[in-house]
């Protein structure tokens, strides 16, 4: 038996973890100023932040499609493998699991052989990267894919991703807040602070400045108690997500520093520049299921 993972570009697990753990990760796509690019190959961080202020309307996001899901499948299947756990950014956040179910569908109608588990992360970003992490690090151990399902069952209710916006008008102009409430912000420079758990998307608290914002989200992290992994998330914010890992020091898993990832435009086209946050497993013995 030979597992292999697989996951899609909004999982923002960087470079050298996709490598040091062979997974295979499918690029979302980016449409832009008429354009479409395959996420984080054709279309940089840089260019796109840089870009995104100016752009006359607001990027759009596609799935992978299903034949390429097929593809990469049937490609794992070739190089030896029996399982394929296939996790993937919440359902409730985009369509590319439905992408992946129909492409693991026509994979199977090829290789009877080939066995593909769908998982939804019910996350996004690093969110839904550390739960990747998990699973790669569960079949490196020698646990049976059934196993690392269940595993993943389990670890989904303490995966958290919260995050400070320094503005509302991406979310404005993706739909996502109503025009009252952005006047609303406008007006009083409010500063949301976003939880995302089990596939949605709440407003945590609604704070007039940023360091306000920062102090309540060290807060919420601090009331999670113990925490397994944890990842530092902004849009070009290098230098507030470099102070906020500091302060997070007390809380670090393990002897291990937390990865500080820049958020791919997928999601950073609805949260705009200026961003930062935290990605987290809690302790399942941790009191996070309060929140």
């Amino acid at each position: 038996m030979t597992i292999r993972i697989v996951t899609d570009s909004t999982a923002d697990l960087p470079e050298s973890l996709v490598q040091r753990h062979g997974i295979c990760v499918l690029p979302a796509y980016i449409n832009m100023a008429g354009e479409s690019y395959q996420d984080g190959i054709d279309l940089s961080r840089q260019e796109f932040y840089t870009r995104l202020p100016d752009l006359p309307s607001l990027p759009t996001t596609a799935a992978p499609a299903s034949g390429a899901f097929m593809e990469t499948y049937l490609q794992l299947a070739e190089e030896g493998a029996t399982d394929i756990i296939s996790i993937h950014i919440a359902s409730t956040l985009s369509a590319i699991l439905n992408s992946a179910r129909l492409g693991a569908e026509a994979a199977g109608a090829t290789r009877k052989d080939l066995h593909v588990h769908l998982f939804d992360s019910r996350q996004l970003s690093m969110g839904l990267g550390l739960l990747v992490l998990i699973a790669a690090e569960a079949a490196a151990a020698g646990r049976n894919p059934e196993e690392i399902m269940a595993l993943l069952q389990n670890r989904v209710q303490y995966t958290y991703v919260v995050a400070v916006l320094d503005t509302l008008e991406f979310l404005r102009r993706s739909g996502r807040v109503n025009w009252t409430e952005f006047s609303l912000g406008t007006l009083l420079k409010i500063k949301p602070l976003i939880t995302v758990f089990d596939g949605e998307a709440k407003s945590s608290a609604r704070v007039r400045t940023s360091k306000r914002a920062v102090n309540q989200m060290i807060s919420l992290l601090e009331a999670f108690g113990s925490l397994e992994r944890m990842a530092i998330l902004h849009t070009t914010a290098l230098s507030a997500a470099e102070d906020l890992r500091g302060r997070l020091h007390h809380l670090f898993p393990g002897s291990e520093t937390p990865e500080i990832v820049e958020v791919t435009p997928a999601i950073g086209a609805h949260i705009g520049p200026g961003a930062v946050g935290v990605a987290c497993v809690v302790a399942p013995s941790s009191p996070a299921g309060m929140v």
